[in-house]
């Protein structure tokens, strides 16, 4: 048994002609009602005329076009003139006149090719029309004509107004998906700078130390055992990366914890980096993104003091309010191989990611030069958005 909440959408799913066709077969079967003839649209003010043979082709003709009219509106088109048309030579005055003014809606709305041809066409054989109904010994005025056929373009124009917004909505859609897959790319990037760059970069630095260690085996095989669990660690955090990217995977994202701000620290130690790590406070279980976001904060800045102030004695300060995270990387510039680029916090792809990481909560995040060398990276991000 079909649930009656599923009715519209299955109308929905039906061609366009099934879901048209109701409208047409109505009014036809109208016009055919004793109450409605000699109701409909009158053009020459003729004496109406009883319903014949012909009168059911003028409406036949006039109703069930409209069945078509947004697949085919042209046809439509052209059918229900030629029933108008009949209608009125024939003074039936069917209520299946109104037929005519939803044809050229239709038309103006969902017509694609020759609008300005058939727009010409239809107002030419108008004039005719008027001749042939003058000739029949109709009453109708000059003026009442010209309404007539202003009231036509009006319908048009209709149609056309429909036509326009419609496209212009198509547009409005199509930018905002274009911006869509912008920033879904932007995000990408970012996750895979953050992931790998930081995991590379301690890996070649560990690789680079372990060629000073060849007459000290106990503390080299120590390095290379970190350069695998370094590797590992990549492997495992691009293979999370890559299931969040399938849409067919049920992976949840996850919100690094502070014991792994912990674990990042201890890797950047690994690769012979000094690291103090100071934890004030408790994350906040409504943190959500803004912890998430400080981890990053945190990964960045490490990456860069292995970069660019190897062997500097690098700070870590990670403060949990209640309505913000704090974040400090600093670091004092006096490392062996920190040498002219040693101070420089670095201003390409990571930088900019965590600026418009914290700029996205309503955060601030500044990245400085000290004086006398070395960085200060600080970001002060709200607690409480959604993950």
């Amino acid at each position: 048994m079909i649930d009656p909440r599923r009715i519209p959408d299955l109308w929905q799913r039906c061609d366009v002609t099934v879901r048209d066709s109701p409208f047409a077969l109505l009014l036809a079967a109208a016009s055919f009602l004793p109450a409605f003839q000699g109701t409909g649209t009158e053009v020459g003010e003729l004496p109406a005329r009883p319903f014949d043979a012909l009168a059911v082709v003028a409406v036949a003709l006039q109703c069930l076009p409209l069945a078509v009219r947004r697949r085919w509106p042209a046809v439509c088109l052209a059918l229900v003139s030629l029933g108008f048309v009949l209608d009125q030579l024939r003074a039936y005055h069917a209520l299946a006149g109104t037929a005519l003014p939803i044809a050229l809606i239709s038309a103006g709305a969902h017509l694609e090719h020759h609008r300005r041809g058939t727009a010409i066409l239809l107002s030419a054989a108008y004039a005719p029309l008027v001749v042939a109904l003058d000739r029949l010994g109709a009453a109708e005025r000059p003026e009442g004509y010209a309404l007539f056929y202003l009231a036509l373009v009006g319908a048009w124009g209709i149609g056309a107004w429909l036509r326009s917004t419609r496209a212009t909505e198509a547009e409005r859609r199509r930018h905002i998906a274009e911006a869509t897959r912008a920033a879904e790319r932007t995000r990408i990037a970012r996750e895979l700078h953050d992931v790998v760059t930081h995991h590379v970069t301690a890996m070649v630095v560990q690789a680079e130390a372990a060629r000073y260690l060849t007459a000290a085996p106990d503390r080299l095989d120590e390095t290379l055992n970190a350069v695998t669990g370094t590797g590992r660690r990549a492997i495992a955090d691009l293979r999370h990366l890559l299931d969040l990217l399938d849409p067919g995977h049920d992976a949840a994202v996850r919100t690094p914890s502070v014991g792994e701000l912990r674990t990042l620290v201890e890797q950047t130690r690994q690769a012979g980096q000094p690291v103090e790590f100071t934890q004030e406070g408790r994350p906040a279980e409504s943190a959500g993104s803004a912890e998430f976001v400080a981890h990053r904060v945190v990964q960045e800045s490490l990456t860069n003091a292995l970069k660019y102030a190897y062997g500097s004695r690098t700070a870590v300060l990670v403060r949990y309010g209640e309505k913000e995270i704090l974040v400090e990387v600093s670091t004092d510039g006096s490392g062996s191989r920190a040498g002219s680029s040693g101070s420089s916090v670095g201003s390409g792809r990571g930088l900019a990611g965590l600026r418009a990481r914290v700029g996205t909560l309503g955060g601030e995040f500044s990245a400085d030069r000290h004086a006398g060398g070395g960085f200060l990276v600080r970001a002060r991000i709200p607690a409480g958005s959604p993950s």
